[in-house]
């Protein structure tokens, strides 16, 4: 249940049109439900302003839909992350309203369009790091933000970054993916007052040890106001964009 639901059920009660009596019953079920294999949040958007994120990773397609059908009895713009082909083609299949990302491995549930807030940017360094930086965007839009996507600049080619430098400015979060040495959260960092969210990317040759390298050198960034997510993380980088974009909002 999301905070305009609950200020409803609220508004019917103090009109009289609702007794507390089935208030009661309807808020029952709140914080949580125990599914047997997952105990499911419901009460996330009120304290975070989403619904709980459904990792499909290491779960079976049933399992994804199942959670997904419980939280769409409460909630719109469901995310499911790390979706394979699988796990895509059972919401595909399940009746639930969705959308789906397969480049970004996401399927959304019960997907409602939105005017954006503010703005993230999410950058990429280079074509290979897309997956993850799709990841960031579709989650970090399905949030209720406002998205702009710079790919491709990385610093084998700084040229193509500095035509982007009054956008990167007017950001709120700035998202960047990068893979190999992962050198490109640290450029931005360095050009911008704005929050940098470093993303390492599996992406490299063998000695970048599955965006190890990467992850070091993004937090041994001597650039201020740069942070760092775990490898491949897009959705958690998108989950602070979010937070970060949406207190800027308030503020202004």
């Amino acid at each position: 249940m999301d905070r305009e639901k609950v200020k409803a059920l609220l508004e019917e009660v103090a009109r009289g049109t609702l007794s507390p009596e089935r208030a009661l019953a309807r808020l029952r079920d709140l914080p949580v439900e125990d599914l047997g294999f997952a105990r499911v949040d419901l009460h996330r958007s009120l304290r975070h302003g989403v619904p709980e994120a459904v990792f499909c990773q290491g779960k079976t397609p049933e399992q994804v839909v199942a959670i997904l059908r419980r939280l769409a009895e409460q909630h719109d713009n469901i995310l499911a992350t790390r979706a394979d082909e699988r796990v895509l083609q059972a919401v595909a299949e399940s009746g639930l309203p969705h959308r789906l990302h397969p480049q970004a491995r996401i399927a959304v549930v019960r997907p409602r369009d939105e005017e954006g807030l503010g703005l993230v940017v999410v950058m990429s360094a280079g074509t290979s790091d897309l997956p993850v930086a799709e990841e960031a965007a579709i989650a970090c839009e399905t949030m209720g933000n406002r998205v702009e996507r710079i790919y491709d600049c990385g610093v084998a080619g700084l040229h193509r970054l500095v035509p982007h430098l009054d956008r990167l400015n007017e950001a709120n979060a700035i998202v960047v993916v990068a893979g190999m040495e992962g050198a490109l959260p640290s450029v931005v960092g360095g050009l911008v007052d704005r929050p940098v969210i470093a993303v390492p990317t599996s992406v490299g040759y063998g000695a970048s040890f599955g965006g190890i390298a990467a992850l070091l050198a993004m937090l041994n960034s001597c650039a201020p106001g740069v942070s760092v997510v775990n490898i491949d993380n897009g959705y958690g980088a998108a989950a602070q964009a979010n937070q970060i974009n949406k207190l800027a909002a308030k503020v202004r």
